[in-house]
This record gives C-alpha cells, sequence and structure tokens, in this order.
C-alpha cells in the first residue's frame, strides 16, 4: 500500500468516498457540498489519488466506478503515528497526556477514556 499523503483538497474528496465506499463521479459530484469544485478539479484530484494509488475504479462502459484502497482508520492511523514519531519521540504516552492536557474535555469524555485504557489493561494481561 501507498506511503502517499492526500493534500487537504484531496483528503476532501477521499472522505466522501469513504463514506460512499465507491462512487461514479456524478455520485461523488453530488455529494459534495456546495459550492461544488468543478468537475475537472474533482477528476484532477482523482487521478492523483490513483497515481498514489490511495484509490482505485472499476470501468463499467465509458464509467469509472471509484474506491478507496486504504480504509480512513488505516490512513488517519498511520497519519497520527508520523505525527507522534515526528513531535513525541515515537511515546505514545507524551502524545496521550499532551492530548488529554491540552484537550477541553468533558467529564463524560474523560469517563470514557478511562473506560478505553481499563479495556486495553484488560486486553494485555
Amino acid at each position: 500500500m501507498s506511503q502517499a499523503e492526500l493534500t487537504p483538497a484531496e483528503e476532501g474528496i477521499m472522505k466522501h468516498l469513504w463514506k460512499l465506499r465507491r462512487a461514479y463521479m456524478k455520485e461523488l459530484l453530488d455529494d459534495l457540498p456546495e459550492p461544488r469544485p468543478a468537475k475537472t478539479t474533482v477528476a484532477t484530484l482523482l487521478r492523483r489519488m490513483v497515481d498514489k494509488d490511495l484509490v482505485g475504479y472499476e470501468t463499467h462502459g465509458n464509467s469509472r466506478q471509484y474506491f478507496p484502497k486504504i480504509s480512513k482508520e488505516a490512513y488517519f492511523g498511520r497519519r497520527i503515528r508520523g505525527m507522534v514519531n515526528q513531535f513525541f519521540g515515537g511515546s505514545s504516552f507524551e502524545f496521550a497526556s499532551f492530548l488529554t492536557g491540552q484537550a477541553e474535555l468533558s467529564r463524560e469524555e474523560l469517563e470514557e477514556l478511562q473506560r478505553m485504557i481499563k479495556d486495553q489493561i484488560a486486553e494485555t494481561k
């Protein structure tokens, strides 16, 4: 799988592909918010993502049905790991400490994080 990164414009298109799972150009354009980019712009972005091996397509007659070749979870997981390596020396603990210290989390969100940590601890036993 490609290690290429998406540009912000490509990421915007990819978010819709992840949601739709598979889409022809018209379906993708219809799903984009107003003001929609030009069809040629979307076609260029899709071609670049195909070149990066992040998007694939199947040809049906004269139409292409596009689909993501990487899951949203895998892509953003890779991006976050890169950020942890770059800014926190590869320490997930440092990243989590920074995130919880900087984020304004509600009591409910903190309790949910606590449950998630307890679940992870239970799985490692």
